[in-house]
């Protein structure tokens, strides 16, 4: 039933899902007491306390939900095709042709779930994820993320074999950055000024020097025409500064690009069952 829906879904254009999303956004807002706490807290966390970013962080986050149906059940070339505009894109494809392992990092801004899709149609990619919770869910998001050219590895060790195997055939690894991993798997970094448990992984693969490390992500453009996709290269590291904090920097300054499109009510700050606790408690 789930699947019939979700591809009766993926037939009404992206400017309706994108309206019904947008609707979806505040019902759930104003539904749920803990999502408007998370939501509230995080944005005022990291510095964004304008009533206009936050309504407008609400109705991005039921697009993120009502846009899944025509990412994951519409032909890979038409899902492709809403992606409008590449900014950076060019050193990108330019250094995967002389035979470099990309590292593409997307955190949960904008619409994460078409740069796989989209970068696929230049490459192979390789994508770490983890299974949701609710179980009906992963068969679906299996079937619409694994297209042409993507593979998917689930976040064990059989998928971090899988992502070093790709690594090694020069292909392309995707991951989401800010992602909070699980026990062993991380460790205690600022994020926005406050500690947050912060995957590991990421931060070596993008800091060797034979990988060409980007960040990226598809900003919603307005009206429902599509998406932006934009490429940012992994900064330079500061003084003193660790792996995995210039990851969170990075991720940082792309949020501020557009912090309407990020997802700010997950719950980046939690601690994992088992993990030791922040130096400073969060």
């Amino acid at each position: 039933m789930s699947r019939a829906l979700m591809r009766l879904a993926a037939r009404l254009p992206l400017p309706v899902l994108h309206a019904a999303g947008a609707f979806l956004g505040w019902l759930i807002y104003l539904g749920s007491a803990t999502y408007r706490r998370h939501l509230r807290a995080n944005l005022e966390q990291a510095g964004f306390r304008d009533p206009r970013t936050r309504r407008a962080a609400v109705s991005e986050a039921g697009k993120l939900l009502a846009e899944l149906p025509a990412l994951w059940f519409r032909p890979h070339a038409e899902v492709a095709a809403l992606v409008r505009s590449l900014e950076g894109e060019t050193a990108v494809w330019t250094r995967a042709r002389g035979g470099e392992p990309i590292v593409f990092l997307s955190p949960h801004l904008g619409c994460f779930e078409v740069t796989s899709l989209f970068a696929a149609t230049r490459m192979p990619i390789t994508v770490l994820y983890r299974p949701p919770k609710l179980a009906w869910l992963e068969p679906l998001m299996r079937e619409g993320r694994e297209r042409t050219n993507v593979r998917l590895a689930q976040a064990d060790l059989s998928g971090v074999r899988e992502v070093l195997a790709a690594l090694k055939r020069g292909e392309a690894v995707g991951f989401l950055p800010d992602q909070v991993p699980g026990v062993g798997e991380g460790e205690w970094v600022e994020h926005f000024g406050r500690p947050a448990y912060t995957m590991t992984l990421a931060a070596r693969l993008a800091s060797r020097p034979r990988h060409a490390c980007y960040f990226v992500y598809a900003r919603r453009l307005a009206r429902g025409r599509g998406y932006a996709l934009v490429a940012r290269a992994l900064p330079a590291a500061l003084p003193g500064e660790s792996a995995t904090r210039r990851i969170n920097r990075a991720v940082e300054a792309l949020i501020r690009e557009c912090p309407e499109q990020y997802l700010w009510a997950y719950n980046r700050y939690k601690t994992p069952v088992g993990a030791p606790k922040p130096a400073v408690s969060p």
